[in-house]
């Protein structure tokens, strides 16, 4: 969807140094920071890593596949934007690199979504400068 209505919530207040990760979101490949010194991945992007506090990081395309670590379904919608979707469901999902990453999860009812199941990720053109990620049942 590329709408310049988009009413749901966007990223606000994003810093310059964590950007590539919203540019690379607009390419279909995420991106996250990985660990100069360790090779660690690190998602949400810090300045410094959380393993060995080095600051160097370079910019790593991610699989985009994962399974659900844990779930919640919501039901009532946070503002009028969302009451179409209800009740949709927001997973956390372990990466195969490691990082957990947060979204809705689309294209399956909220009762087949389960702890452990494969998922994998998915973009939206929100506006013409926001690609957002959402998550898939994945095979």
């Amino acid at each position: 969807m590329t709408d310049t209505t988009y009413d749901k919530f966007l990223p606000e207040g994003i810093p310059a140094w964590q950007m590539p990760f919203w540019e690379s979101l607009r390419d279909r490949q995420a991106k996250v920071q990985r660990c100069d010194r360790c090779g660690s991945y690190r998602f949400i992007p810090k300045e410094r890593c959380p393993k060995c506090l080095a600051a160097e990081a370079s910019w790593a395309p991610i699989s985009g596949n994962g399974r659900i670590y844990t779930y919640t379904v919501v039901h009532r919608a946070p503002t009028p934007a969302y009451q179409a979707e209800v009740p949709y469901v927001i997973v956390h999902v372990t990466m195969e690199e490691g990082i957990r990453m947060a979204s809705m999860i689309r294209g399956i009812e909220p009762s087949e979504v389960h702890i452990d199941l494969p998922v994998r990720l998915t973009y939206e053109d929100a506006t013409p400068e926001w690609t957002l990620f959402y998550f898939e049942r994945a095979g």
